[in-house]
Order: structure tokens, then sequence, then C-alpha cells
């Protein structure tokens, strides 16, 4: 038996994971799975594990934000084959009530209503290809600071620039990256960014 565009129903094996799913409850589920979906569909940057976390932690339930990461990874995965397979929510609770780590069936009517409700705009955009596939900046910053002692400066007292980055993988998962140019260096990389922006216009 096979299901939509000629996949064969093969079990997934969430592993561990179903046991960490089995702790949220309906409400906090659907909320995450949501902001998958809309991770998915671009309309924000990243679900953002360490506000969820914390939010789920105010409401009693006992989670780190390595186990919560790890239910959006394998959401995400649930979502984005739903969307490449054009699975209906029908089709989405058989591969998920087949799979070896199976999960409780409160979780799947709670990602099953979400599909249903959702789904649908997804699949689109996997037609589309515009699913979200890769990392994302969320903020940057920069600040010119004055050295002290570094591995790169010929001198003390040399200028320096310390450049933090915050980006989105493509699970949604946030982090933060902080790094350091000479000012030779970060010249260097602002006319890299004039050249992106002459190509940028000619777009």
């Amino acid at each position: 038996m096979s299901m939509a565009a000629g996949m064969p129903i093969e079990p997934w094996d969430f592993g561990n994971t179903v046991d960490i799913i089995k702790t949220i409850p309906q409400d906090l589920l659907a909320e995450l799975c949501e902001q998958i979906i809309q991770y998915m569909q671009c309309q924000i940057p990243a679900v953002n594990t360490v506000e969820l976390c914390q939010r789920f932690q105010a409401a009693g339930i006992e989670i780190v934000v390595s186990d919560l990461t790890k239910v959006v990874n394998a959401i995400s995965f649930v979502f984005s084959t739903a969307a490449k397979n054009k699975l209906s929510s029908e089709e989405l609770s058989t591969r998920l009530g087949s799979s070896v780590s199976t999960l409780p069936k409160q979780a799947v009517q709670v990602i099953r209503h979400v599909w249903n409700e959702q789904g649908s705009s997804i699949i689109m955009s996997a037609d589309g290809k515009n699913i979200a596939a890769v990392g994302q900046l969320m903020d940057f910053q920069w600040k010119l600071g004055m050295a002290v002692s570094s591995d790169s400066c010929k001198s003390l007292k040399s200028p320096y620039i310390t450049m933090a980055v915050k980006v989105a993988d493509a699970s949604g998962h946030i982090t933060s990256k902080t790094f350091e140019m000479t000012v030779p260096q970060f010249q260097n990389f602002y006319n890299q960014f004039k050249e992106m922006a002459i190509v940028l216009e000619t777009v």
C-alpha cells in the first residue's frame, strides 16, 4: 500500500523524543506546532525554543532547551515530509500511528489538527520550493573597541570591531556567534557588502 505521491508507508522512529512529547500538554504542543508551521512559511525567523522552554517551565513542565529542540526537529521533519508527499490529515495520522516509537494519541490528534488547519499552505509552499531550508539571520550588531591583548593585532591599543550575529538554523534553533576583526578585515567585509548591494540593485 502506498501513500500520496507513491510514497510507501514507512515507520517514523522518534526515539526518546516521544517521552518528551508525552510531558507536553495539548495546548502548548499545538502552539509549538503552529510556530513550526509559521517558520516553514517564513512568517517568523525561527521557533524560539528558549522562550518556549521558559513558558513550559512556568507551566510546571520540566523540560530543557535541548529536549525541546529535539521535539521541534521531529515535528519539523513530520511536517516537511507531509508537505513533500502532499499527505492529507488522515494519511498523516496513519503514518504517525505506524511509527516505531508510537506517539501518544493526544499528540497525534494535535499534530493532525494543526496539519488539517494549515497544512495546505505548507503543501503549496513545497510546490513553490518556498519552505525554509537554510539558516536565517535574526540579529546583527557591531561595536568598535580598543585592543588590550590580541592574537591578530600587532600592537596594543589597536582598534578592532566585534561582530555579534544571531542565526536561526534550518530546524529553527537559535544560536549566537561573536567574532572580532581588525579594521582592514572589517573594511574588506564592508566592501563585500557594498558589492552585494550593487548586485541586488540590478535584480
